[in-house]
């Protein structure tokens, strides 16, 4: 198998995140997190050039995501919010592109049993947030479900990196709704970056494959 030295890059920047963010270095954080979804990017399109553009674009806003939310306040946290959201419509998009919806017409239980994880998340977190950001995570956490959902069109390792990145924000969450403990903030890391793995292996042709409606 060929050497993929952008990805060796990617977990060493993933790893020295965590490192920053247990030990509590901003300045280290500040130097790896803002590269992590850019290195993917790069490895994306040498792979597959411009075929993926909403995989890229998604990757694009995934950074600016990651610069807001390591600024503090209310205001860059919402910032942080609508730029991943902007990232789960374009991921979103480049799934149903690869027929989302004809291999979920046969699966209507999955369906619903994404629906009733985003309520009990919404019952769940809704109320700490207030209102107006109350009301912004709901309609990111439809997003966020959507696109795990959609995911799975492309396979296991897609599907997995759609359930690993809600696993992911749902830690994001339950710190802004001031439920914390110890150890979080690495579990969100850990799990975002193994999440953005996953997603974007699923379109360079790695292990997993494409999945088409009555396949397993």
């Amino acid at each position: 198998m060929r050497r993929r030295p952008l990805l060796v890059a990617f977990v060493l920047l993933a790893v020295l995140d965590v490192v920053a963010v247990t030990a509590g270095w901003p300045a280290l954080e500040w130097l790896t997190k803002p590269l992590l979804a850019p290195v993917l990017a790069v490895h994306l399109w040498r792979r597959t050039g411009t075929r993926h553009r909403p995989v890229l674009a998604g990757l694009v806003l995934a950074t600016a995501g990651d610069v807001a939310l390591l600024l503090p306040g209310d205001a860059a946290f919402a910032c942080g919010l609508a730029f991943f959201l902007g990232a789960q419509l374009c991921w979103t998009a480049a799934f149903l592109a690869a027929g989302a919806l004809r291999y979920l017409r046969t699966r209507r239980p999955l369906c619903a049993v994404h629906l009733v994880v985003w309520a009990a998340a919404v019952a769940a977190l809704v109320p700490a947030l207030g209102p107006a950001l109350g009301v912004a995570a709901a309609v990111y956490a439809l997003a966020l479900l959507t696109m795990a959902l959609t995911a799975r069109v492309r396979g296991s390792g897609a599907a997995w990196g759609g359930v690993v990145f809600v696993a992911s924000d749902l830690l994001v969450g339950l710190g802004a709704a001031d439920h914390d403990f110890l150890g979080r903030g690495a579990l969100v890391m850990v799990t975002y970056t193994a999440a953005l793995a996953l997603l974007v292996t699923a379109f360079t042709g790695g292990a997993t494959r494409t999945l088409r409606p009555g396949s397993a």
